[in-house]
């Protein structure tokens, strides 16, 4: 009796409020399958929605672009080769790494909506990664190697190797790594040494590894260390001095034995001199016009 009255008032309390059981759901939130093989996805929702409510799935790639998969109860035309819905649930007869992502369940009717995600992970090994290790570095001076893989999903894990023995993530916690001042980054495989040492030198590859196949290896390089040439740099500037030195000599004894042209002798300039007529119209023949006229003079 109390169980029943208990149950009409969660009734009464429901009607009165408006709430009612509209769910979305699905039975496998997170799907993992095979490259190239077939995969269901699940959903289902409580009959709430009416008789003949709206079903429409999305599909949002690992780089957030977003595409209908079923529109208007039929799959798009990128997907009608190869994907059917029976019932509410999307069924995959084959899948590629490109199917990598999330895919929403969207169902609308009586003026309700709700919606399931499904998260899709199409397995794919790794190839063989693409390395890149400097042969020579400075002692002193920083070093960066890379690993990358773009085959495998989900993306792989990387571990460095150097002269065959794994390196540690966080070289700080083993012993034998303590003094080791690397940084390896196992998601996206870099190496890096902020300032290299003597000891840094050896064979270096990579490896990358996922849950769907056998980890691949690239074919790795040697990297050596090698001193700054302070001897070369010393050798240089002596020779530059004295290339230097030879050129002021050669100057020098060029003006000793007259090959360069010396400078011309300065000549006197002649100095002008403006006389103006006299008012009295004196003076001889050249002053009889009343003009000026210029005469000049050499000032010895």
């Amino acid at each position: 009796m109390f169980v029943s009255g208990l149950v009409s008032v969660a009734l009464f309390l429901l009607a009165a409020t408006g709430v009612r059981g509209f769910t979305v759901s699905t039975n496998k939130a997170d799907v993992r399958v095979k490259e190239n093989l077939g995969i269901d996805l699940s959903c289902t929702f409580s009959g709430d929605f009416g008789s003949n409510p709206r079903v429409e799935w999305k599909f949002k790639n690992l780089k957030q672009s977003q595409v209908y998969v079923i529109f208007d109860g039929k799959p798009t035309t990128s997907y009608a080769s190869r994907v059917t819905m029976y019932n509410s649930n999307l069924r995959f007869a084959t899948v590629t790494r490109d199917d990598n992502g999330m895919y929403d369940c969207e169902v609308s009717g009586n003026g309700q909506f709700g919606e399931a995600r499904v998260k899709l992970t199409v397995l794919v090994p790794p190839s063989a990664p693409l390395c890149r290790i400097p042969s020579s570095v400075t002692t002193g001076k920083s070093a960066l190697l890379t690993c990358h893989d773009t085959d495998g999903s989900p993306p792989p894990k990387y571990r460095w190797f150097k002269n065959d023995v794994p390196l540690p993530a966080e070289p700080g916690k083993i012993a034998s790594f303590k003094n080791s001042t690397y940084k390896l980054n196992v998601n996206n495989g870099n190496l890096e040494f902020p300032k290299t040492v003597k000891t840094d030198l050896g064979q270096y590859y990579c490896e990358a590894s996922n849950e769907a196949g056998p980890p691949q290896r690239c074919r790795g390089g040697n990297m050596e260390i090698r001193d700054l040439n302070t001897g070369g740099i010393v050798a240089g500037v002596i020779v530059a001095l004295l290339l230097v030195a030879l050129l002021v000599f050669g100057i020098w004894y060029a003006n000793k034995k007259g090959y360069l042209p010396k400078k011309s002798e300065s000549k006197p300039k002649p100095s002008v001199v403006y006389q103006p007529t006299s008012m009295y119209g004196g003076g001889g023949d050249d002053d009889d016009d009343g003009e000026f006229k210029q005469k000049s003079s050499f000032v010895v």
